[in-house]
């Protein structure tokens, strides 16, 4: 089934805006398009229910009742039960919160793996626990593909490794983990695992239920939502945590993670994402479970990127004068693009500026991955990142202002 683009972009105002006329987002991968449901959401939250919630009062009812929605319809499309999905303020806050649990349960001499291939987010959080004791393995991506070797995991596994830590795919080298495959080899040798899905989650949300992985992180900002991480932890984990909010919440587990107050507007604004994936499904004729539309809606985002990708990729790997990184065939990646050149990423994105491309440049907070690579991290490479709302012109549009600069 063929996505329709004017439908998906007439749910954004972005689009409709004067200021933005004439111009093609190409910074997705740092933060997305807001979508009009989730605007009505956090307008109706911050004018009708700005009070404490889950009171007796009718404000405060309904606030806490689109908290719960939120929940409740999220998890349902993540394939997960509503207390196994949590809210915080950042995926990088919820990460620094989880690695806090595990220093607590784990011993001296047991291991984490983490990956070169991360964004910090899910390595240094994890990398810090080498002060308590715990043992830090690396497993490294090919310094020239930036393919992570699945064998390469298995020759890092053992009876001491307590969680394998992750990315769903990079995001400055793109490629697309097997997931279940790398989660499977962690859970046959006894560990827990740990997914970013930060840089995947926008291009359809992931059924972490059949995926398998313990933990599976990713940001609402960058799934056409508020500035909220959003934490799947799976039950038989998150019991044998220790509890990390307040002492009276430790028997509710999708407060167990959350140390601070959580943003009631914002976590019921998410809700504003689960109406739009529903929209599309609903446009396009998908029905089923919550679940089955969102791994229906999933498939037409991802057939619409690769479409457009493909194209691109050819006509940056054509050019003698860049570096395209990770994989050169559409299907195998995200539509994150990295590419180095002799100039600076930071100065690339400027120049594209007054053509009429929003794009960006600089290290992303994965400068052991473009390291890892060869790449120098002060010079940084050129991001060129989009989703499913992106249409050819922008496409065209790209390609014509990168044979300008290049």
């Amino acid at each position: 089934m063929t996505l329709d683009v004017d439908f998906v972009r007439a749910q954004f105002p972005a689009f409709a805006v004067d200021s933005l006329q004439g111009q093609s987002f190409f910074e997705n991968a740092g933060g997305s398009y807001t979508c009009g449901a989730v605007i009505d959401r956090l307008t109706r939250f911050y004018t009708e229910r700005k009070v404490q919630p889950y009171g007796p009062y009718a404000a405060s009812r309904l606030g806490g009742a689109e908290m719960d929605e939120a929940r409740s319809r999220l998890s349902a499309m993540l394939g997960v039960e509503p207390d196994e999905l949590s809210f915080g303020p950042s995926t990088t806050a919820n990460t620094y919160v989880l690695a806090q649990a595990f220093r607590q349960w784990m011993k001296p001499g047991e291991a984490i793996i983490v990956t070169n291939q991360d964004h910090e987010a899910n390595s240094g959080p994890w990398r810090r626990l080498a002060d308590d004791g715990i043992e830090i393995r690396e497993w490294r991506h090919d310094p020239e593909t930036g393919h992570l070797n699945p064998e390469d995991l298995e020759n890092l596994l053992d009876e001491s490794v307590r969680l394998v830590c992750f990315p769903h795919c990079s995001n400055v080298i793109g490629e697309i983990n097997p997931v279940v495959e790398i989660t499977a080899m962690a859970h046959a040798a006894g560990a827990f695992v740990c997914v970013d899905g930060v840089s995947y989650a926008p291009h359809g949300f992931p059924d972490v239920g059949l995926m398998g992985p313990d933990i599976y992180l990713f940001s609402a900002y960058k799934t056409y939502g508020p500035h909220q991480g959003l934490m799947v932890i799976r039950r038989a984990l998150g019991q044998q945590l220790p509890n990390q909010g307040h002492g009276f919440n430790g028997d509710t587990l999708y407060k167990r993670f959350t140390p601070a107050g959580p943003d009631h507007a914002q976590i019921a604004a998410c809700a504003g994402m689960a109406d739009y994936i529903d929209a599309l499904a609903g446009h396009h004729g998908l029905g089923g479970p919550p679940a089955a539309r969102a791994s229906g809606v999933h498939d037409m985002m991802r057939a619409h990127e690769v479409k457009l990708l493909q194209p691109l990729l050819d006509h940056l790997g054509s050019k003698n004068s860049v570096r395209l990184l990770g994989p050169r065939q559409a299907a195998e990646r995200a539509p994150t693009v990295a590419i180095e050149t002799r100039h600076a990423g930071r100065d690339l994105a400027a120049r594209l500026a007054p053509l009429g491309i929003m794009a960006g440049g600089g290290d992303f907070y994965a400068g052991r991955a473009l390291q890892g690579m060869g790449v120098d991290s002060a010079r940084g490479v050129l991001r060129l990142s989009f989703v499913h709302y992106t249409a050819q012109g922008d496409i065209d549009r790209l390609m014509t202002a990168l044979d300008e600069i290049l």
